[in-house]
């Protein structure tokens, strides 16, 4: 619990200290930027020179000023502003389907929930702030450069959880884990631990699987109508457009973001039994 306190006291109250990140936005167009502080550092922007010196001791929203008198905001980034400027090593999940997942998948305070493919940790961050200081995040990972990566990423973000668990493991082989609230899958065969999944879940728990291509979906799709274990399956798409409003001019953005990957889900119950009831057909 004293994690999550210092969290999110550190967010409300803390003034900018070396090693936090912070995002520097120019008014004018509202450019943003996200950098990582250090004593002595800084950095060149298109309107000059900013030094981190400026920014330390400073609070969230304060205005520094570059080296050609240029204001700058400072903020601590937003879940979705660090998600955009982590360094990653993969594909990220992006916050629009992350928003849908964690609503649509139901993560909520105290659930326990396993992911396969932890990527950069974009969706991991997303659920470990939903399942909060009571809830457990497991996360299964194939490969130790991504291991590492996300570690690092959600250590820049939120420091190290203690209710974050990750295992080198292939989930195609299986899950350790039983009873289960949610089971998330980022792989390109779901369909392959369907079996595993109907093991683990609990009844009534939520089957999510991320993927880029239709064809895949179709597959996963199929299968799951086939277990007897999984109902309520249903497939969707997350597109955003952005509008442009100034003055007179109100229009959609010319680029929105298109397709990223598809969203399918499914509800592990009981299997029902057949039963006679005398009465003629």
């Amino acid at each position: 619990m004293q994690f999550w306190r210092k969290i999110f006291q550190a967010k409300e109250e803390r003034t900018f200290a070396e090693g936090d990140t912070v995002i520097l936005l120019d008014p004018e167009g509202d450019k943003e930027f996200c950098y990582r502080l250090r004593r002595g550092g800084s950095v060149n922007l298109h309107k000059g020179k900013i030094l981190f010196d400026d920014i330390l001791g400073k609070g969230d929203g304060a205005v520094v000023y570059s080296s050609r008198g240029a204001p700058f905001m400072v903020y601590r980034p937003t879940l979705r502003q660090f998600i955009m400027h982590m360094k990653r090593d993969t594909q990220i999940i992006y916050p629009k389907d992350i928003a849908i997942i964690l609503l649509y998948a139901d993560i909520h305070p105290g659930a326990t929930v396993l992911e396969a493919g932890i990527g950069s940790g974009a969706l991991t961050l997303g659920l470990l702030r939903a399942v909060g200081e009571t809830g457990r995040v497991i996360s299964y990972e194939v490969r130790e450069e991504f291991i590492r990566r996300a570690l690092k990423n959600i250590g820049q973000f939120m420091g190290e959880p203690p209710n974050l668990t990750v295992k080198l493991r292939d989930i195609y082989e299986g899950i350790e884990e039983q009873g289960l609230d949610r089971v998330l899958l980022d792989v390109p065969e779901p369909w392959r631990v369907i079996d595993h999944a109907v093991q683990s879940l609990r009844p009534g728990g939520i089957l999510l699987s991320y993927l880029p291509t239709i064809i895949q979906v179709k597959t996963l799709v199929d299968a799951l109508r086939e277990n007897p274990s999984f109902t309520s399956v249903e497939t969707m798409e997350i597109l955003v457009r952005n509008w442009n409003i100034e003055g007179l001019s109100v229009r959609p953005f010319h680029r929105m973001v298109g397709h990223t990957g598809f969203i399918t889900l499914a509800r592990r119950s009981e299997v029902p039994e057949v039963r006679e009831t005398g009465e003629a057909p």
